[in-house]
């Protein structure tokens, strides 16, 4: 291997997920959770359970851009051992990180000019981010090069579908993502809102289903209307710390589509922080993103 694939603890994974593919490194990133500062990822002070114990308590949480100097001390552990660099990062259209990571990679650039540093932006989030993330790390295993992966990862990042549902509006309405009015009128009638992330990257509320059982059906609806399983079978279910829920979906999913290989992930911090406990998200191969 010639390169290391990189990305960001925006990517929600499992180990079922991760088995038995190359190892990715990925960026930790900072969270303020009330008024504390906190980190996730690698080498962080914050796990998902103490995330959503304490949104759970009535805190609610914000995320920065990562700090130039983090991605740096990241890229250069790879560049002193000899290796390229993919990064494969946050969507553009949640984050403006992106920017931080490009520039920091100009700058190595000129003083590694014998490696190569190409930075993606991967137009997902969470465990979508996470899914490409593994699907990438696949390719890389069966030989894969690096300029050929870049190229496969723009092709296909836009077939990577996300339907998620949120239990609550309490935190959409505290990252601005929907107004005091709609989150008051939505809580009355147990609307239970269906967002995705769209072509730009963005998360866009989509549907307004009343209740979570029409909103899990509606979620598969849409998996049955666009999944392609000649892309790859694998299929994601994230869950905001309601595993119990994410494994009733599993087992309706495997009753649905007998062919999907389905996994369970957390979904951590840096989504966590805007949607909130609770959420449910699937993520497949398909053409209705």
């Amino acid at each position: 291997m010639s390169y290391q694939i990189y990305s960001d603890a925006t990517a929600d994974t499992c180990p079922s997920m991760l088995e038995g593919l190359p190892q990715a490194e990925i960026i930790p990133m900072e969270v303020m959770l009330g008024d504390r500062p906190r980190t996730y990822g690698p080498g962080g002070d914050l796990t998902v359970e103490q995330f959503y114990a304490e949104q759970r308590a009535g805190k609610f949480a914000s995320t920065s851009q990562i700090n130039p100097l983090v991605y740096r001390k990241a890229f250069e552990k790879s560049l002193k051992a000899g290796l390229d660099i993919i990064y494969l990062c946050f969507s553009s259209g949640l984050s403006g990180t992106i920017e931080r990571a490009r520039q920091c990679m100009r700058e190595l650039a000129e003083e590694y000019p014998e490696r190569k540093l190409i930075c993606v932006d991967t137009l997902c989030a969470s465990v979508g981010e996470g899914f490409l993330l593994c699907e990438a790390l696949k390719k890389q295993a069966e030989g894969m090069s690096i300029e050929e992966l870049a190229s496969w990862v723009k092709e296909n990042r836009l077939r990577v579908c996300h339907w998620f549902t949120v239990d609550t509006f309490d935190h959409l309405r505290h990252g601005g993502r929907v107004s005091g009015a709609v989150a008051m009128i939505g809580t009355a009638l147990q609307i239970k809102p269906l967002l995705h992330v769209d072509d730009t990257g963005h998360l866009q509320v989509m549907g307004k289903p009343r209740g979570r059982r029409k909103a899990i059906e509606t979620q598969l609806s849409l998996m049955r209307q666009g999944w392609t399983p000649e892309m790859g079978k694998m299929v994601a279910i994230g869950h905001g710390d309601c595993p119990a829920e994410a494994e009733l979906l599993r087992e309706t999913m495997a009753q649905n589509f007998p062919e999907a290989q389905i996994h369970i992930a957390p979904i951590g911090p840096i989504i966590g922080a805007h949607t909130g406990p609770d959420m449910l998200a699937i993520l497949y191969w398909g053409n209705n993103r």
